[in-house]
């Protein structure tokens, strides 16, 4: 899979469908060949269902482009929101009609809500690998433990254990992919990072600079777990002015300078905003080591 990553969280059912087209089309054009959708509430009161509206666009969206489906990658979650009444398999079948697709290439699962062990959860992923409607999964938001014992239990099950873990990464938030118990586990079990959060919401980027800006995290401003980020993306942009750098794909090409990780999400509301984040890994061959560990002490 691409190095890059395109998500669409709260994106593409706010934007014109042509905008949403040049985004894709961006994206593909760039290189970026893996995809990563997911199923939430409508908070716009405009969708036409409660939920996933969020998978029907993106499906549409994904047609108008002219992808072909098997030269690329699509991710989606298992959110385990209506369980135990909602199995996985429904939950999974629900986001498959709702996008229009016959199968995902990696299933995220959530952490197991109470009552679901871990065996289950292994179990019922396992199923839907088997039925062909999943070709892998992966874990978003899991801790090192977890992990682990997800994949003695598939092992133990003869079924196929994760190969990814899509966890919050970036300058101003190195934990957990760079704690120790999590990098032993994530190599010993062969699972790669899937980087997420890597412009901390914009707080790395300069897009709260002004206190009039909006987003979402401008009405956290002030919530002392996000002043680092915040203080990290004034040293961040102060570094990418003095080399001449953008200061966000300097952001993603930190995160891609891990060996661990595989690819890093980011979303994208235009065409040149894509543009410019998949220049993050062309910016990182052209970093000397003197650079990059400038690059790397921000935050710290």
């Amino acid at each position: 899979m691409s190095a890059l990553s395109l998500g669409s969280w709260m994106t593409f059912e706010y934007l014109a469908r042509e905008i949403g087209v040049a985004v894709l089309t961006a994206a593909r054009a760039s290189g970026i060949d893996f995809f990563d959708d997911a199923r939430y509430d409508d908070q716009s009161g405009a969708a036409p269902m409660k939920t996933g509206y969020s998978e029907v666009v993106f499906g549409e969206i994904f047609r108008a482009v002219g992808f072909v489906r098997d030269e690329t990658i699509v991710a989606n979650k298992l959110w385990w929101e209506f369980w135990p009444g909602e199995s996985a398999a429904a939950e999974l079948d629900g986001s498959l009609r709702r996008m229009g697709f016959d199968y995902l290439d990696l299933v995220y699962a959530n952490p197991p809500p109470e009552g679901l062990g871990i065996p289950e959860l292994v179990g019922s992923v396992g199923g839907l690998i088997s039925s062909g409607k999943a070709r892998s999964w992966g874990v978003v938001n899991w801790r090192a433990s977890s992990i682990a014992e997800a994949v003695q239990v598939a092992a133990r099950m003869g079924v196929p254990g994760p190969c990814a873990a899509q966890l919050p990464y970036s300058l101003a938030q190195r934990s957990w992919v760079e704690d120790q118990e999590m990098v032993d586990v994530l190599r010993a079990s062969q699972v790669s990072v899937v980087a997420s959060a890597v412009l901390a919401g914009g707080a790395l980027t300069g897009k709260y600079a002004s206190t009039e800006a909006t987003g979402r995290v401008s009405n956290r401003l002030d919530d002392p777990r996000l002043q680092q980020a915040l203080e990290a993306g004034k040293q961040l942009r102060a570094l990418a002015e003095r080399v001449g750098m953008a200061p966000a794909a300097m952001a993603i090409a930190y995160a891609l300078s891990n060996p661990d990780v595989a690819s890093v999400l980011f979303g994208a509301t235009s065409a040149a905003q894509v543009v410019d984040n998949a220049s993050a890994a062309e910016l990182l061959s052209a970093m000397d080591d003197a650079l990059l560990k400038e690059l790397c002490q921000i935050g710290l």
